[in-house]
């Protein structure tokens, strides 16, 4: 259970160089430790303490932590390093979780997966262990914000050798396809939808559910897309990526299973695959999962390929955490006017036809209707039947109701 004790404020620098209180309540709860956040959320539960080492907090998986409820977050790393204004901060301390960061890396060792756990202040208790950090607040995420914006050009920099440096390792596959592995999915001829669990994809899929259901794409999962698709009401067909993150059940869902390896061939993620006894095919490349999805949707003949939850600013692309994203901008360019991004798609078609104006098309139909059928013989007497049918039912009605009756 989660204890909250009102204590003493700490106080803080804001964005504007003065002192802010910091609220000090009492957080515990139970402790749960992972290096790697999106592992930990499949076992996080609300009122737990999440102890996390992840320099640059993303969006995902902020909003992913969110998602669980827990009591408080506890960071070794940084969770604004000050390389580029990422949003995942701000996520947690706006809905309302306390963020203790930059404690050390040490608190993932010396603190047991399990065991109870106290955050008061900008002190973390658990047992006889104590460690202390910076207690995150609205003014602290906007004064990192801030500076964080001011380091974005080197980001910018370091994006664009990446870049180049991608063209040079991976200019056979992006240029003519050389590497891309044989798959028993027929692509050819077909339209593609790529999931991917990231920004907006929930709304996305409920926008595309009319598309879904008149053009049949191939549904492709990356990862734990393939639960998304599943989540949907459909089956996927095929799952690609380094399987991370793809419940076995999405494994077991009979989709042809792509595992992205790395350039050398190594595939942490096929000895999972084969311990479930299901075949895969092993795809050796830079980048990243969504990268390779649709490559292979291109190579293998798809005519139009959209894109969920994929990452399309610059800014998504550093949120990410990876040197390698810089390949998700070639990909784009390699795959060209066959790509379509359903991001925001739901935002651009929300209420635009409000109940009120479906309601008069409606009956506005049914007017148009009847006067065409009174302008017939034939119609004039199925309006007649219809009448009459509808003067027996009023009757019978009526009939039924004491004091109404003949």
């Amino acid at each position: 259970m989660m204890r909250r004790r009102r204590g003493r404020g700490d106080r803080a620098v804001n964005a504007a160089g003065g002192p802010t209180e910091v609220p000090q309540d009492t957080v515990s709860g139970t402790v749960r430790v992972d290096r790697r956040t999106k592992r930990l959320t499949k076992r996080l539960k609300p009122g737990d303490i999440a102890v996390i080492d992840h320099l640059d907090l993303d969006r995902v998986s902020a909003e992913a932590l969110v998602a669980c409820a827990p009591a408080a977050v506890v960071n070794a790393a940084r969770s604004t390093s000050g390389r580029y204004p990422n949003l995942g901060p701000g996520i947690l301390v706006e809905a309302g979780i306390p963020v203790l960061d930059e404690v050390g890396e040490d608190v993932m060792t010396i603190l047991a997966e399990g065991s109870k756990g106290e955050l008061t202040g900008e002190v973390f208790r658990s047992g006889e262990r104590v460690v202390s950090g910076r207690r995150l607040s609205d003014d602290v995420v906007a004064a990192d914000m801030e500076a964080a914006r001011a380091g974005l050009s080197l980001q910018l920099e370091a994006f664009a050798a990446n870049t180049m440096e991608y063209l040079r390792r991976e200019r056979e596959l992006l240029l003519d396809g050389v590497g891309v592995p044989d798959i028993r999915t027929d692509l050819d001829g077909r339209h593609v939808l790529i999931v991917v669990r990231g920004y907006h994809y929930k709304e996305d899929l409920v926008t595309l559910r009319p598309y879904v259901r008149e053009y049949k794409p191939v549904l492709i999962g990356v990862d734990g897309g393939a639960d998304a698709i599943l989540e949907a009401g459909w089956k996927p067909h095929m799952i690609v990526g380094d399987m991370d993150s793809v419940s076995d059940n999405a494994l077991r869902s009979g989709a042809e299973v792509v595992v992205h390896a790395y350039r050398d061939g190594r595939a942490p993620g096929l000895e999972r695959v084969r311990s479930l006894g299901i075949d895969a095919v092993v795809f050796p490349a830079t980048g990243t999962s969504e990268d390779v999805a649709m490559l292979l949707a291109d190579d293998k003949g798809a005519t139009l390929i959209a894109a969920v939850g994929t990452h399309v600013t610059l800014v998504e692309f550093l949120d990410k955490g990876r040197a390698g994203m810089a390949s998700t901008f070639l990909t784009r360019l390699r795959v060209g006017g066959k790509l379509v991004d359903a991001k925001g798609v739901s935002r651009l078609y929300r209420s635009r036809v409000s109940d009120l104006q479906v309601l008069i098309l409606i009956l506005s139909g049914v007017l148009a209707l009847v006067a065409a059928l009174a302008l017939t013989p034939t119609g004039q007497a199925i309006l007649a039947v219809t009448a009459a049918r509808l003067e027996d039912w009023w009757a019978a009605l009526l009939g039924l109701i004491p004091g109404q009756g003949p």
